[in-house]
């Protein structure tokens, strides 16, 4: 039992005061920075889940079972957000002057490799928020993106909470475009890019937390290449500068 409650541990992520369980030291350490000490009753409690932990080393055998926590914790968590006005939407999120830019994409597209643009361009403006699964808060009618421990095999993330300037889906062409889509257009990118395998009542929250999201967030479709221009042309487009 002691060697248990060893693994229970106070945290605070996307301002939420969180009890959770990590059991290997790959999920201790990507939420170390996240560690907190409050007195309350936490207002997330997030146990070790056997079930999803299974899920993952049955369907990826190759996976190593602290990776296996990594990923059935991040379900876990997102999926309670939900109850909270929070998705993850699995984009890069770059902030500039206190802005956070997100840019989202099938893995390998390019997002990272895009938002490392806007650090070159930037410099000592920029940082990265989370490279992989930040998370979108809906609070007092605006919209922020926060930092988690889950950002990917950077494992670049910030434990902060930023505006949102907006969302930006993008994918590879010889030629660098942008313009700008509708909440028509967003709503099945953001549900290809989020969590999907759902209960029903889950997805019903998550849809009427993307209605009203949507009614708030400004989104692009972007086909750009690795040049230093694609950065000057979504950071354009996307701050209105």
């Amino acid at each position: 039992m002691g060697a248990a409650m060893d693994h229970i541990k106070k945290y605070n992520i996307c301002g939420l005061d969180v009890l959770a369980e990590f059991r290997y030291p790959r999920m201790q350490q990507l939420a170390e920075k996240y560690r907190c000490d409050f007195q309350a009753e936490p207002r997330l409690v997030l146990p070790f889940n056997e079930e999803k932990f299974e899920y993952y080393h049955e369907r990826y055998p190759r996976m190593s079972e602290e990776n296996c926590e990594v990923m059935s914790s991040a379900f876990s968590f997102y999926r309670a957000l939900l109850g909270f006005g929070g998705f993850f939407l699995h984009s890069s999120a770059v902030v500039v002057d206190g802005r956070a830019y997100l840019f989202s994409a099938d893995s390998g597209t390019g997002k990272s490799t895009h938002t490392q643009l806007w650090l070159r361009r930037f410099g000592d403006r920029a940082y990265i928020l989370n490279d992989d699964k930040p998370a979108v808060m809906l609070a007092d009618g605006q919209l922020f993106a926060w930092g988690t421990p889950w950002s990917g095999k950077s494992d670049l993330n910030e434990n902060r909470c930023v505006p949102l300037q907006g969302v930006c889906f993008i994918e590879r062409s010889e030629k660098n475009s942008i313009r700008r889509i509708d909440a028509s257009e967003a709503l099945p990118e953001i549900i290809r890019q989020t969590l999907r395998v759902l209960e029903e009542e889950d997805m019903d929250r998550l849809l009427a937390l993307l209605d009203k999201a949507l009614s708030l967030c400004r989104c692009w479709r972007m086909g750009c290449n690795i040049s230093p221009e694609a950065a000057e042309l979504s950071y354009s487009a996307m701050s209105g500068e």
